[in-house]
Parts: C-alpha cells; structure tokens; sequence
C-alpha cells in the first residue's frame, strides 16, 4: 500500500514545518512526515524550508546568521515558534511514523551538516525510522556506510537519464522525484525492478494520488494528507 508523507506536516492547514503542523499529520493519520534542516548561526539544526524566515515568520534574516534564541522570538504563523530537529523527532518517535528528513544545502552547504543530523536522529532513537533525503547528493554521500541504503533518497527536479542506475551507482535506496517527473514511461516499474523505493513530491490533486498510487509509488509525499488517506485507503 502506498504510504502517505506529510509535507512539512499537514501544511495545507497549519503553518508549514512547526510543531502544529505535525501534530495535525499524527493527527490526520499520515504514515510519515517530509521536514527541512538548516543550521542556525550558534549551530543548532532547526526545521524550516527556505535560507531565510523573510517567507514563514514575521522576521527577516538568513537562518544562518541568526542564533536559536533570535528565531525562537519570531512567529512562523499562528503564534508557532521554529522547532528544533530533535522537537520534531521526539513527538513522532512514539507513533512509528516514518521521517524524512531534507537536508537543505542547496544554497548555504552547512559543511558537517550531515553528521550533525544523523547523531541526532540516533540520539532521539530514530535511526531506524528517519529518510535522509537532498537535491545535494554531495551531502548524502556523507553518509554512505553509515546508515542504510533505503535511508538515502535521492531529490530530483528535472529529468536524469536511468535514474534507476545512478542510484545504484551512488548507494541509495530510493528515489525521491517530483511528481512530474512519473510521466516517463516506466519509471516506477523500473525503480522498482532495481530493488530501489519511490516516494513522490508534491502531490495535492487527489486525481493525481489515484493514480501515483496505481503506479505502485511506495510514498506519496503531500501537503494534504487527510484527502490522501480518503483517496489511497
């Protein structure tokens, strides 16, 4: 059956990447939660999608200039604060969720940023249930041999010939590609036959969750996980 991942939590109905928002995924029945690491400017891991609050919070700044405390004093909608990598983990620790956690190095590379997240994941005891996902394969290939393959996902935006084999070749274990991207005739089967997951982003149409789920994806990654569950369950 495929799995429903909350993207940034149950964002289409509470601020995205904040604790409301997951705890409305547990909630709402979503089999796993999709979440977004930077590194603060006193070197904590804090969940929040872009370089900068200027977008989610009533602050401006880079997350990498700021310290913890500074971000703590901002409002990420609804009076919601940032919450730690660690916060995030511990409330899903007891509910079996699956996390999948992007490593947002895209812009500002966070040397270290890797190591620094999987020590927490381990710490939180979620080392079996957290997927390590980037559109920066240079940072999850610091963590090949440390944790297992199907723990590495591969972020694709555009078209990459045989995806399938690149991922052989690097050492992960699932792909991670926009919805878009299903177009290409085989692409699951394929992935599949290759003993590699798949799990989707972002689908909200529950037109399009039918039929992503028809195509065999192991996870469908959304913004809306109860109109998922009412069109995959």
């Amino acid at each position: 059956m495929t799995k429903i991942w909350a993207h940034r939590g149950a964002s289409a109905y509470a601020p995205e990447n904040t604790l409301p928002a997951f705890e409305l995924a547990i909630a709402q029945g979503a089999d796993g939660v999709e979440l977004d690491v930077q590194r603060t400017a006193d070197g904590h891991l804090v969940v929040v999608h872009d370089e900068t609050v200027d977008r989610t919070s009533d602050g401006t700044g880079r997350v990498v200039d700021l310290t913890v405390a500074e971000l703590r004093r901002l409002d990420f909608g609804d009076g919601a604060r940032i919450p730690l990598l660690d916060e995030v983990l511990r409330l899903c620790a007891p509910t079996g969720m699956v996390v999948n956690v992007e490593l947002k190095t895209s812009i500002e590379l966070y040397p270290g940023i890797e190591q620094e997240a999987r020590d927490v994941v381990e710490a939180a005891g979620m080392g079996e249930r957290v997927v390590f996902s980037s559109f920066n394969h240079y940072t999850l290939a610091g963590l090949r041999g440390q944790v297992a393959p199907e723990r590495l996902g591969l972020l694709f935006a555009d078209g990459i010939h045989e995806p399938w084999e690149y991922a052989r070749r690097f050492g992960a274990g699932a792909l991670h590609p926009g919805l878009h991207l299903l177009q290409l005739p085989g692409y699951v089967e394929r992935a599949h036959e290759a003993g590699l997951l798949v799990h989707v982003w972002t689908v909200n149409d529950p037109g399009h969750m039918a039929l992503v789920a028809a195509a065999g994806v192991d996870a469908v990654i959304t913004n809306h996980p109860d109109a998922a569950a009412a069109a995959l369950r």
